[in-house]
């Protein structure tokens, strides 16, 4: 596989540029703004001169000359651009609407469009996120107006009685959620539903699909939510550490993944609309289920990724997995820097980056059929990619997640695709046809008590590398991945003796 060197130092550049501009602090950013629109300007440019057949493009006495040349403006366009936004969205969080009216302790009475699901620590104390005066808040509400609010959705709009603080303790976090204060709601006056047609779409579609799980049993069911959608709210606790334990925290919740088996479910759909159709279709889809699942990080990247490759498609120059992670993530980036502390978000960039680069040349290194190397080899570069991010977290890495993870990842694609039909058609029948949505629904609940029991029995396993032993893995497999960049940028593949080649699919 070839890997593309510009799109990853250009990626590079964006995020030594956010780095920076986190040092920096939140500004307003001007001249860095308009110098790098100016220069990615150039090196567009210089990019339309290269494919016109010119050599270069000379512009106010300066020229652009070959690829290396634009890479190197475009690298330092993204690095100012990349500076520029992370300093305009810190300045965002300090200089705000609803910056005096947080610092003064200011009760009020507001309009909060939710912008993710209401949940709580406890049965008395609820939070979410919303927007208020168009400034994203952290709603918390206690007694009564919790009650209240939990069971609403994102998109719901809801009038509020309450007063806002500056965010302290552990709800600074949410800083990086772009939260500017939180609002302490002590009741709740009005309701509205969501005013976006997709919002309202989207709510629809989740609540069928959890009608149509709801007679699967308690456990099951919360797994299902989250799985599918995202809702980990009603997941024991239990089930968490155990999934914790055996390595597969990362199936608790959806995925990039998902989005895969979303677009092979409705692929038969597409593919008896025309060429527009399809784009146009397939682009809805994505957008419908990113929404349903209420934008979780991974399944961000995993939508930005299939709308990259759709358009890329669409233009006739489709591009390979690795070079469409690489712009969906600088895209990201530039639009929302804060992305770089979610750890969901690394997490899926890193499974991804480690599959793409690793999956082959293990897969063909090791022995046996293939039926059994590819998966193997896919969750071996995935635990690769995301121990730089679990590390730190987590501080260890369990030792039985590698079987673990093979034996969990071939339950995932019939889990998903099988519960979504269970769940939307079981959705609609179950009222007059119970029995038809507990016949759809038996089977996603078997494989769903097989990923149950498979972390139970890993959870058993005491053994874990602890950060020190698996950064050591990672380094010496780091230098392996770069001695083999710095000589040409090819895997070669020693079964066939040739490049390229198909590589097993995003696991996540």
């Amino acid at each position: 596989m070839r890997i593309p060197r510009g799109p990853l130092l250009l990626l590079a550049a964006v995020v030594l540029g956010v780095t920076v501009g986190q040092r920096v602090g939140g500004t307003p950013a001007v001249p860095e703004l308009v110098t790098g629109l100016a220069l990615a300007g150039l090196a567009v440019a210089g990019v339309a001169g290269g494919a016109a057949g010119r050599s270069g493009v000379a512009l106010g006495g300066f020229a652009i000359g070959g690829e290396r040349g634009r890479i190197a403006i475009g690298m330092v366009a993204l690095f100012l651009l990349g500076s520029a936004s992370m300093q305009r969205a810190l300045d965002g969080l300090e200089h705000s609407p609803l910056t005096e009216t947080v610092a003064t302790y200011r009760s009020r009475i507001v309009w909060v469009t939710l912008t993710e699901d209401p949940a709580g620590p406890t049965r008395f104390v609820v939070d979410a996120l919303g927007r208020v005066s168009g400034r994203t808040v952290l709603v918390v509400a206690r007694g009564d107006a919790a009650g209240r609010l939990r069971i609403l959705s994102a998109g719901d709009r809801v009038r509020l009685a309450g007063s806002f603080r500056p965010l302290s303790g552990w709800d600074t976090r949410e800083r990086w959620r772009h939260a500017v204060g939180a609002f302490e709601a002590t009741a709740m006056i009005d309701l509205a539903g969501p005013s976006s047609v997709l919002a309202r779409l989207a709510n629809r579609l989740r609540d069928l699909v959890l009608e149509g799980t709801g007679l699967a049993p308690a456990s099951e069911r919360a797994l299902l939510a989250g799985l599918l959608l995202g809702d980990t709210r009603s997941i024991p606790r239990t089930t968490v550490e155990q999934f914790r334990a055996a390595g597969l925290t990362h199936h608790l919740a959806v995925s990039g993944e998902n989005v895969a088996f979303v677009l092979a479910l409705v692929g038969p759909l597409l593919r008896r609309l025309g060429f527009r159709g399809r784009f146009v279709a397939g682009l809805v889809v994505i957008m419908v289920f990113g929404t349903m699942t209420r934008w979780e990080p991974s399944v961000l990247r995993a939508v930005a990724m299939a709308g990259c490759a759709m358009f890329a498609g669409f233009l006739g120059r489709p591009a390979q997995g690795l070079r469409v992670l690489v712009i969906a993530v600088t895209g990201l980036l530039l639009a929302d820097p804060f992305l770089w502390h979610s750890v969901g978000f690394l997490m899926s960039c890193g499974a991804t980056v480690g599959i793409a680069l690793g999956s082959a040349p293990i897969a063909a290194r090791l022995r046996g059929p293939r039926a059994l190397r590819d998966p193997l080899a896919v969750t071996m570069a995935a635990q690769i990619g995301v121990a730089p991010v679990l590390l730190p977290v987590f501080g260890d890495l369990p030792l039985a997640s590698l079987p673990a993870n093979v034996l969990a990842a071939p339950l995932m694609g019939p889990i998903t695709i099988g519960g979504l039909v269970a769940g939307s058609i079981g959705g609609v029948v179950r009222s007059f046809a119970p029995t038809v949505s507990a016949a759809l629904l038996g089977p996603v609940i078997a494989l769903v008590q097989a990923l149950e029991g498979i972390a139970a029995v890993a959870a058993l396993v005491p053994f874990a590398l602890d950060e020190r032993s698996a950064l050591a893995i990672v380094a010496i497999g780091s230098a392996v991945i770069g001695c083999v960049l710095l000589n040409g940028g090819r895997f070669a593949h020693l079964s066939s003796g040739t490049s390229g080649g198909e590589h097993p699919p995003d696991r996540r």
